[in-house]
Formats: structure tokens, C-alpha cells, sequence
């Protein structure tokens, strides 16, 4: 089980590096001028590799995670509410990342709206996420 446990924690952190980077360069994005296509191209090119490899790091992340959930029993049974509120945070976390992907269409498409301001605001979820996640894992409130 610590194996998988372990495999578990390195994936998720992973995962959210990638949650954490992503947004600042939709940050960088909407910053850059019009007619920059160079610029533009390079850190939509960016932003592309990073959604895929974090999209790949996240399928581990919850692979492991259910075995831990499923096939050891971490979090089933009387007294183990925070495993639900966890589960919670990991549908936002995977609603965040399918997110990441549509607003990254809309830098492709040239249609973001969106302030840097506004983006660096939004880059703030995973992290008040991940610390969610972990205060539920470690302290158990419920």
C-alpha cells in the first residue's frame, strides 16, 4: 500500500505543477500585443505540451488514488467524511484542468477576452485546491 500511496502523491503533485504553470501562460498570453504572432505561436505551442502532459500525468494520479479509495479501503466506512469533501476537490480539480483546455481553445482561436489580471486570479484555484485536499488528507475534520 505505500507504494501505491507514494506513487499516488507524486503523480497528484505532478498534476497540479502542471494545474499551477498552465494558467501563467494564459497569463503571458494575454498580455502579448495582436500582432505578435510569433510570440503568440510559441506560447500557444507552449501551452499545448503542457495540457497534454499534465492531462497524462493526471490519469495516474487518479488511477492510484482509487486503488487507494477501492482497493485498500482508505476513506470507506463510518467516520470518513472528509474522503467525500476529498472527493469533491478532485471533481473540481478535474473540472479546473477540462477548463484549462476549453480557455486554451479560446487563446488558439484568438477570442480570449480576459484580462491578465483576471488569469492570474484564476491561477490561484489549484493551489487553494491542493491545499483543500491535503488539509482533508492529513488532519481528517470529519
Amino acid at each position: 500500500m505505500l507504494w501505491v500511496k507514494s506513487l499516488h502523491i507524486v503523480f497528484v503533485a505532478s498534476w497540479f505543477a502542471g494545474l499551477f504553470y498552465l494558467p501563467r501562460i494564459f497569463v503571458n498570453l494575454a498580455m502579448v500585443p495582436l500582432e505578435s504572432l510569433a510570440e503568440h505561436e510559441r506560447l500557444i505551442l507552449m501551452a499545448r505540451k503542457l495540457l497534454r502532459f499534465t492531462t497524462i500525468l493526471a490519469v495516474p494520479a487518479l488511477v492510484f488514488g482509487l486503488w487507494l479509495w477501492l482497493g485498500y479501503g482508505i476513506g470507506r466506512g463510518p467516520g470518513n467524511g472528509w474522503m467525500h469533501a476529498k472527493l469533491v476537490i478532485v471533481a473540481l480539480a478535474l473540472g479546473y484542468h477540462h477548463a484549462c483546455s476549453r480557455m486554451l481553445a479560446t487563446f488558439v482561436a484568438r477570442r480570449n477576452t480576459r484580462s491578465h489580471v483576471w488569469w492570474r486570479w484564476f491561477n490561484e484555484v489549484p493551489v487553494l485546491l491542493l491545499l483543500a485536499a491535503v488539509v482533508l488528507v492529513v488532519v481528517k475534520p470529519f
